[in-house]
C-alpha cells in the first residue's frame, strides 16, 4: 500500500519508509557476504580467495555509488515535486533520472573492464591474490549495469511511498543469489567465477522488478523524451553527497589496504582477509543505517516541498532518534555475536583473534555515526547538496588521514583504529554544523514562500 506522505501519523510514516530501506540495505550487503562466506570456505584456496575477493571490494563500492548519484540525487527532487502538487514536473525528473542512470551503468561498467589489473593492483592486491580478484571481477562487470540500474531506479520507487517495492527488489536478488552461491561454487565447482556469476544473475533479477514496477506500479511512471541537461545536472548536483558517501568509501578501502600492505610485511594476505571479515562485519550496520536515514529522505523531501515545516522538524527528530537507538542495539549485539560471525569465513585461530579485536575498534563509533549518517541525509532531502558534501568529504579526509598516520605510532592495528577516531570527530563536528543550519534553512523558506508573504501583509 502506498504511503501519504503528507498527512499519515509521522511515525507510522518514518518505520513504513525505514523498515523497508533497511532490509533491503541489509540484503544489499547480503550479496557482497554470502559470496565472501562462501569463497571463504573453499577448500585449500579459500583464505587467499577471500583476500582477493575483498581487495575487489573498492571496485565494486564505487559502482554503487554511481547508482546513489542518480537515484538518491533524483528522489528527493521528485518527492518534492509530488509534494508541491507538480506531477508533470515529477514525471520529467524521472525520465531525465532514467537516461543519465542509463547511461552512466554503461560507461562506467566498461571504462573499469578496460583498466581491471591496474586498479586491481592498485587498490591492495598481492600477486598471489591477483587471479581471484581478476576472475571475481571481470565477470562481475558484466553484469555491473544491471547492479546500478536497480541499485538506482529503486530509490525513485521508495520515494513515491512504494517502500514495500523497494525492499522487495533487494530481497529478490538476495535470495537468487544465496541459492545460486553454492550451485555455482560447489556443485559446478566453479569457485570464485561461480559466485560472481550467481551475484550477476540475481542482479538481473532485481532490475527487471525494478523495471517491471517503475512500468506498472508507481504514481509515476518511467516515460521518455523531455531531457534537459540543465535538469540532468540539479540531479546529479544534489546526489553528490550520497555519491561521496560511498565513492568515498572505496577510497578509504584502497586506502587502508595499502596501509595494512606496507605495515603487515609477510602478513599482509592475512590482514587483508582480517580486513575483509572486519569491513563485512560493519556494512551489516552502516548500510542499515542508511536506509533509515536516506529510505527516510522522501518524508522530509515532500513535506519540505509542501511547506508542512512541523512535520520536517518531528520527522527529523524522530528518524534521529530510531538510528541511534538502531546503533545502540547493535553496539551490545556485536558483543556476541563477532565470534560467530567470523567462524562463517574462517577457522584460523590468528584471523578470528585479530578480527575479533578490529571489529570491536571500529564499533565504539557506531553510535555517533547515527547523527552523521541522519543529518547529512537530511540536508540532501532539503536540497543542501553542498552543505551535505562537506561533511561527508570532511569524515572521508579524516578516516583517509589518520589510517597512515596513526599505524606510525601503533603498528599494524593502529590502521583499524581510523575508522571508529574519525567517526567520532566526524559526528561531532557534523551535528554541531546541523543544529545551526537546519533551523535557518526552514526559516528562509519560509519567509521566502508567498503564501506566508501574503499573510504577513495582512
Amino acid at each position: 500500500m502506498r504511503i501519504n506522505l503528507g498527512s499519515d501519523s509521522i511515525n507510522k510514516t518514518i518505520f513504513k519508509l525505514a523498515i523497508p530501506a533497511m532490509l533491503g540495505q541489509l540484503v544489499n550487503v547480503l550479496y557482497g557476504i554470502v559470496d565472501r562466506m562462501y569463497i571463504g570456505n573453499i577448500k585449500e584456496i579459500g583464505d587467499i580467495a577471500l583476500a582477493g575477493v575483498g581487495v575487489s571490494v573498492p571496485i565494486t563500492t564505487l559502482l554503487t555509488s554511481f547508482s546513489y548519484l542518480i537515484g538518491v540525487g533524483g528522489a528527493p527532487l521528485l518527492a518534492m515535486s509530488l509534494g508541491a502538487k507538480k506531477e508533470q514536473e515529477a514525471k520529467k525528473i524521472l525520465a531525465n533520472g532514467f537516461l543519465a542512470m542509463l547511461v552512466l551503468s554503461i560507461i562506467v561498467p566498461l571504462i573499469t573492464l578496460l583498466a581491471l589489473d591496474p586498479l586491481l593492483l592498485a587498490f591492495g592486491a598481492t600477486n598471489e591474490n591477483l587471479v581471484y580478484a581478476h576472475e571475481y571481477m571481470f565477470i562481475y562487470l558484466l553484469g555491473a549495469p544491471f547492479a546500478i540500474m536497480a541499485l538506482g531506479l529503486n530509490q525513485f520507487i521508495i520515494c513515491q511511498g512504494n517502500s514495500m517495492s523497494g525492499m522487495k527488489t533487494m530481497l529478490i536478488g538476495a535470495i537468487v543469489n544465496i541459492i545460486l552461491d553454492p550451485v555455482f561454487i560447489f556443485v559446478f565447482k566453479l569457485n570464485v567465477a561461480g559466485a560472481a556469476i550467481a551475484t550477476v544473475i540475481a542482479q538481473v533479477a532485481s532490475f527487471l522488478y525494478t523495471l517491471f514496477i517503475l512500468l506498472k506500479k508507481t504514481q509515476v511512471r518511467i516515460n521518455f523524451g523531455n531531457y534537459d541537461l540543465k535538469l540532468i545536472g540539479r540531479i546529479i548536483v544534489m546526489g553528490l553527497s550520497p555519491f561521496i558517501i560511498l565513492a568515498t568509501d572505496s577510497v578509504v578501502n584502497i586506502c587502508l589496504n595499502s596501509a595494512l600492505k606496507n605495515y603487515a610485511g609477510t602478513d599482509a594476505n592475512m590482514y587483508l582477509t582480517i580486513s575483509t571479515i572486519t569491513t563485512s562485519f560493519f556494512q551489516l550496520i552502516t548500510m542499515p543505517l542508511m536506509g533509515i536515514s536516506s529510505g527516510t529522505q522522501a518524508f522530509i523531501s515532500y513535506n519540505y516541498g509542501a511547506n508542512n515545516y512541523d512535520r520536517v522538524m518531528r520527522g527529523e527528530r524522530n528518524i534521529l532518534i530510531f538510528a541511534i537507538i538502531f546503533c545502540a542495539v547493535c553496539f551490545g549485539l556485536s558483543f556476541l555475536i563477532t565470534k560467530p560471525f567470523i567462524k562463517i569465513f574462517t577457522s584460523d585461530a590468528d584471523i578470528t583473534m585479530h578480527t575479533t579485536r578490529s571489529i570491536r575498534i571500529f564499533m565504539y563509533g557506531i553510535i555517533p555515526l547515527a547523527f552523521q549518517y541522519c543529518f547529512v541525509d537530511c540536508l540532501t532531502a532539503l536540497a543542501k547538496p553542498k552543505a551535505a558534501a562537506f561533511c561527508s568529504l570532511f569524515r572521508k579526509i579524516l578516516i583517509i588521514s589518520t589510517t597512515f598516520i596513526i599505524p606510525l605510532m601503533l603498528g599494524v592495528m593502529g590502521c583499524f583504529y581510523a575508522e571508529m577516531i574519525s567517526d567520532i570527530i566526524s559526528s561531532t563536528v557534523t551535528a554541531i554544523f546541523f543544529i545551526i543550519a537546519f533551523p535557518r534553512i526552514l526559516h528562509r523558506k519560509f519567509l521566502l514562500n508567498p503564501i506566508f508573504k501574503r499573510k504577513e501583509e495582512l
